[in-house]
């Protein structure tokens, strides 16, 4: 079975209202979805969520690099992913944004072939919950208290924070967010690299008081060799998200015990194959992982949902980003049931798809 035709679409979708962080503020997904049609008559979707102040990709950019790949993949076996990375690889170094689309769609092909739903191709069983988290962006303390309100109102059980202000701002952010839940609710915090390596130690200890689960990214992922200190100093858990995109970068992190876990993103690891490479090596040593994403669709969640039921090593889901859309473009895929409970499709392949007529309203290009 081989590749035959490929699509590449430009795919935004504009959020209910900004989504901000301590990189940037952002109005719209703006997500690349790949369509890989093959001489078997299967169709196989892929999605990115390119990040221009994490991958040094944009929309635009991946569009454009797209259009090399798939020239490139034209004609190769469609559910060889070991030997289409490394065909995509030789085409061009890093851009492992649209590169992550392509092997989610290769993997939704592999797993249609094999008549299995992903996570079983993928050698998983569905016998655990997945129960999702819900994000607060970074803004002043009453804007996040109020989204803080919503969030229980919808019967989240688990509260996202995300910080990188002052050592002064972010800790009465969770202080009055702490006070505002209660003590039973779940915090998790991310500070998406915004603090200084001096500040940081100094933050996560202010905020010990709050019961933390844990804490993504304190400092610049180029400071990674700072983390280890950090992490002594803090009894909050510290977790790798920026500074760990690839199982290199993991082992790297592993070497010089910098982190307590790892948050793994189909869009950050080139797709599935290096993200099960994580995976295996925080199963040897022995550390949580946690899925997540960017502002993917239910599509590229789902792909996320399928891969964490593959291990017991992956404790933490956060897949709440397609909650934010002012309009779902996904037909299948994984259904949000209540408190964040995540159902995952038993359809073969990945079971989820783009609805036609909403592709048809988008800028694509087709190879063949």
């Amino acid at each position: 079975m081989h590749i035959q035709q490929i699509e590449v679409y430009k795919a935004p979708v504009r959020l209910k209202k900004p989504f901000k962080i301590s990189l940037g503020s952002y109005a719209y997904a703006s997500n690349i979805v790949i369509v890989l049609r093959t001489t078997d008559g299967l169709v196989g979707f892929g999605e990115c969520s390119p990040f221009m102040s994490i991958h040094g990709e944009s929309m635009e950019t991946a569009y454009v690099v797209a259009q090399y790949l798939a020239k490139g993949l034209i004609g190769a076996d469609a559910v060889d992913t070991v030997a289409n990375a490394s065909r995509m690889d030789a085409i061009i170094y890093g851009n492992a944004c649209i590169k992550s689309a392509f092997n989610i769609a290769m993997y939704d092909l592999a797993a249609q072939y094999a008549k299995l739903p992903l996570y079983k191709f993928l050698g998983g069983t569905n016998n655990k919950q997945l129960r999702t988290d819900y994000t607060i962006s970074l803004d002043r303390i009453a804007h996040m208290l109020a989204d803080a309100e919503a969030i229980i109102q919808a019967g989240f059980k688990i509260i996202k924070a995300k910080l990188g202000g002052t050592k002064e701002e972010d800790v009465e952010r969770i202080r009055q967010i702490r006070k505002f839940v209660g003590p039973d609710i779940i915090i998790r915090i991310d500070a998406n690299q915004g603090w200084n390596v001096q500040d940081a130690a100094a933050i996560l200890q202010a905020l010990e008081p709050f019961n933390i689960q844990h804490c993504e990214e304190p400092i610049s992922r180029s400071l990674y060799e700072e983390l280890p200190a950090i992490r002594r100093a803090s009894k909050i858990r510290v977790m790798a998200d920026e500074s760990c995109c690839d199982h290199l970068d993991a082992q790297r992190l592993i070497n010089i015990q910098a982190v307590d876990s790892f948050n793994i993103k189909l869009s950050k690891s080139a797709g599935i194959d290096k993200a099960r490479k994580i995976i295996t090596l925080a199963e040897k040593h022995v550390m949580d992982v946690q899925l997540g994403g960017f502002l993917e669709s239910r599509l590229g969640f789902t792909a996320a949902a399928h891969l964490a039921l593959t291990s017991n090593a992956i404790k933490h889901i956060d897949f709440d980003t397609p909650l934010m859309f002012q309009e779902d473009p996904v037909v299948g895929g994984l259904v949000y049931k209540e408190a964040g409970l995540i159902e995952v499709p038993e359809a073969i392949g990945l079971g989820a798809a783009y609805d036609p007529a909403y592709l048809a309203r988008l800028e694509k290009i087709l190879i063949q």
